[in-house]
Parts: structure tokens; sequence; C-alpha cells
């Protein structure tokens, strides 16, 4: 008989993988905000990318492939351009830190582009996203990661599931008009999870090592991009503006996330901001985008804004508390068990 998943409280998870994180040789700012942002991942409901993906970070921390105390530094390009070098870092702390900047390129110059290099998996990019919109802007991020989606038409993994996120503020800077997806039609985490709790996978999401459809996550070696040759082209795009733009590299010459443990990823990501006061409707168009929002939802009960999904689950959870599957509990346990931390 399968074991429920335990549920924590949010702030008593937060401390606790703030602690392990500690543990691994983070600063305790920069542990905390990790925490946070992983948290708060799992809080909307995006388990692909939350507390699941922490035993990962601590593996990659121990074995220095992620450096945990990374020289981050910026450089201004122009009066709204600049770069951001990770310093093979948390991708957390690198993406955080850029899209700051990005905002007060924005606040200046009506519109900051921040590119950044040596970073690591930055989580779920609806965090930078938002990040901007709390700030009264507009936020546009990007990410790619290694090959683990084929092209429309192909039967080998070439792009990875490269995601996007657009964030446009409301007058609730924690709620905004948010899409955060992949450019394949489902994650690799969530195929990751599948692999760890042993249960198989929707058809249709994911091909073998022949290019053959199936749903056994164990023999997944491919995805599919979403929405076909839309998803590819995206997926395409996405990842010249993360790889090359910055200087990484792109597609297959990523090193893989989960085998090569022992390297650095080499990933990029670009971040923007944009002043909406720098435009026409400027002034107007928080009050409008709820506006748009209300009367898309009077359609039928079941109507939803982009990011509403995820604001309903957190309301929920923070509530109930975040769930965690048996296989993560123990993990989660394991470490804190090696890293001499009491579990809550």
């Amino acid at each position: 008989m399968d074991q429920p998943a335990k549920s924590l409280n949010p702030s008593i998870l937060k401390n606790w993988v703030s602690v392990l994180l500690q543990a691994r040789g983070l600063l305790a700012q920069d542990a905390d905000q990790t925490a946070s942002q992983l948290v708060q991942t799992s809080l909307w409901g995006i388990d692909s990318h939350g507390i699941a993906r922490l035993p990962h970070y601590l593996n990659r921390l121990g074995r220095k492939s992620i450096i945990a105390r990374p020289k981050i530094a910026f450089e201004e390009t122009g009066s709204a351009t600049g770069n951001v070098d990770g310093g093979h870092g948390l991708g957390f702390l690198a993406c955080t830190y850029a899209m700051s900047q990005a905002v007060q390129l924005a606040k200046t110059s009506g519109a900051g582009v921040v590119g950044i290099r040596n970073s690591s998996h930055c989580g779920a990019v609806g965090l930078y996203s938002r990040q901007a919109a709390q700030n009264g802007m507009i936020g546009i991020a990007f990410t790619h990661s290694d090959s683990f989606v084929v092209p429309h038409g192909g039967k080998k993994a070439f792009f990875g599931t490269n995601p996007i996120s657009i964030a446009v503020p409301t007058h609730d800077p924690k709620r905004p008009l948010c899409v955060d997806m992949a450019t394949s039609i489902t994650t690799l985490n969530r195929v990751m999870n599948a692999r760890r709790e042993n249960r198989l996978i929707p058809e249709g999401l994911g091909v073998d090592q022949l290019g053959n459809d199936t749903t056994d996550p164990h023999k997944v070696a491919a995805l599919k991009p979403m929405a076909g040759p839309k998803g590819y082209a995206l997926a395409f795009l996405i990842d010249m503006l993360c790889g090359p733009l910055n200087g990484m590299p792109f597609g297959p010459h990523l090193n893989n996330m989960y085998t090569e443990l022992d390297q650095h990823r080499e990933l990029g990501s670009l971040v923007i901001a944009i002043d909406p006061s720098r435009f026409f409707g400027g002034a107007n168009l928080a009050a409008t985008v709820v506006l748009a929002m209300a009367e898309a939802k009077s359609q039928a009960d079941g109507v939803l804004y982009p990011g509403e999904p995820e604001y309903i689950t957190e309301a929920l959870r923070l509530k109930t508390g975040i769930p965690i599957e048996p296989e993560l509990w123990r993990e989660l346990t394991e470490y804190s068990a090696k890293l001499a931390i009491p579990v809550p």
C-alpha cells in the first residue's frame, strides 16, 4: 500500500531547507533566499521545480559543481543592458540578482535587459518575471537546459524544456497576470518525479530511445515539444537567447543535469524588465489588466486567468501545508542525518 504524502507548514519547511543549504556552505542570506523561492514554488503547486529539486542541489553543492559562495558580478553594458556572471553558483542567486539589476535599469531607462552566464538550474522562471512585476514592471524571463526534447519530426533529444515567463502587474503586487511555461509538452522534472515515485506518466508526453511513445518514466529518453512545430520553434529561439547570446553552449552541447554531476552546468538566462509608465497605456495598465481578467472569468465558472491556478493552490497550501511525497521525504531526512540537521 502506498504511503501518503506528508504535509509541512511552509515556514517550518523553509527553515529546514535553509539550514540544509547552510550546512552545504551557503551564506545564511543566500540560503534563506533560495529556501523561500523553493517553498514559494511548491506553494504555487509547481512541484516539479520546488522542494523536490532540493536533493539535487544538495548533491551538486557537495560535489562542488555548484559553488556554494559564488562571486556574482554585474557589468553594465549600456543604459538599458547588462551582463551577470553567476560564478557557477545556484541559478536562484544569479537570476534574482540579474532581475534586480534589470529593474534598476528600467527605472532609469525605461527597460532593462540582462544576460546571465555561468549559472545553474534556476528553478521556475516565474520567480523572476514576478519579481519584476512586484516592482511595478512588466517582467520577462527565459532560460534553457540540456537536451531532453525532440525537434518536431525528430526522434532524439536536441533542445531543453526552455521555459518562458511573462508577468504583468495588477493592483496586487503578489498576484500579477503571469504565464510560466515550458516549451516542451511537459517538464523534465515531472518525469524525474514520476521516476522517483515509480508511477506511469500520461501517454503522448515522452519517447524512448527509438523515438517511440512510452508511458514508462524510466524509459523516457526525450520529451515532445509543446504544440509540435510551435513549441519547437520557440525552444530554438529561447536557446539562442540564453546560450549563444551569453557565450554559453546550446542544446546538445550542454552537460547533463542529472548524470554529469561533477561538471559546472554552464547555463545562460535572459531577464527583461519594462517600465509600463513609458507607454501610452501605462498609467492605466494594471486597472485594465484586472478588468480583462474579470471579463474573461465572467464567461464561465471554470475560466481562470494566467497565474490564477498557482494563486489558488498557494491559498490552499498555506492552510494545509506543502505535501512531500514519501520518496522525497526519505531523501530529505537522509540528507538531514548526513549533515547533522534535525528533522522537523
